[in-house]
């Protein structure tokens, strides 16, 4: 009797809603959302959304590498055929491999931003408007062929110059953040990547993602991003035309070439 009242006081303890992580201080959510932060807002936001799954990173970035050959209307098709398993916010990453590989390569990090975000959304967006403000400053994030950098009510908003083609950065934190040295060649420390992305990945929020700062949302294929703490085990958002197969087993349709 004694061991059947200990192991329902357990089963009982686990069943208890785990508590929220502990809320970061600003400083270190400045350092938590750095590498990302200067993204465009469309990579950004379905990056936020994406790291709340952290559990399906790894397989999502290992199909994304082993099919990183496909592209345009290929690569959507192949994403369709494929009866992937995990969330469409993950899904929508899986055309950009070294967004994908960065995640994978720090799990720790990629679950604290999911976590942070689930717990804090509004201090993560925060933390993303300051660092974005000290890169402005300092003259390294300013509109380019790439991106467009606009100020505006007090937060900085950077949106692709082609819609359709959505650029990656590639910068070092601890330079972009931290006032040049004279004589410091500020234009040479953000370079840029990108994906090309046709109407094929519309369904997965693409053209439709971005964030209303002032009212501290994020919106993912056009929807407000409501997945929080307390929700994350029930939440769905609307995708309309992606559909979720969960626990299946997963057929392999197409030929897989290890990304190098």
């Amino acid at each position: 009797m004694k061991k059947l009242l200990i192991f329902t006081g357990l089963v009982a303890r686990l069943a208890l809603p785990q508590p929220p992580p502990p809320p970061y201080p600003p400083q270190e959510l400045d350092n938590l959302v750095s590498r990302i932060a200067l993204y465009p807002d469309p990579l950004l936001s379905q990056v936020l959304a994406a790291a709340g799954y952290p559990n399906e990173i790894p397989d999502a970035a290992a199909w994304s590498n082993q099919h990183s050959y496909l592209h345009g209307d290929a690569l959507a098709a192949a994403i369709r055929e494929d009866r992937l398993p995990w969330d469409p916010a993950v899904q929508a990453l899986l055309p950009f491999p070294s967004v994908l590989n960065m995640m994978v390569g720090d799990m720790g990090w990629t679950t604290a931003i999911g976590n942070a975000f689930l717990a804090d959304p509004n201090g993560v967006m925060d933390a993303v408007q300051r660092r974005r403000q000290e890169a402005m400053s300092y003259g390294y994030l300013q509109s380019n062929g790439q991106i467009v950098v606009t100020s505006s009510g007090g937060y900085v908003t950077i949106l692709p110059v082609n819609p359709a083609f959505i650029p990656v950065p590639v910068y070092n934190p601890s330079v972009v953040f931290v006032r040049p040295r004279p004589g410091f060649f500020v234009g040479g420390a953000i370079t840029f990547g990108g994906v090309t992305l046709g109407a094929a990945f519309a369904p997965w929020g693409w053209g439709h993602n971005y964030f209303d700062w002032g009212a501290r949302r994020v919106i993912i294929n056009n929807h407000p991003w409501e997945r929080r703490w307390d929700n994350r085990a029930v939440y769905v958002h609307p995708y309309e035309h992606v559909e979720r197969h969960p626990g299946e087993r997963r057929i392999e349709r197409h030929e897989r070439h290890e990304r190098r």
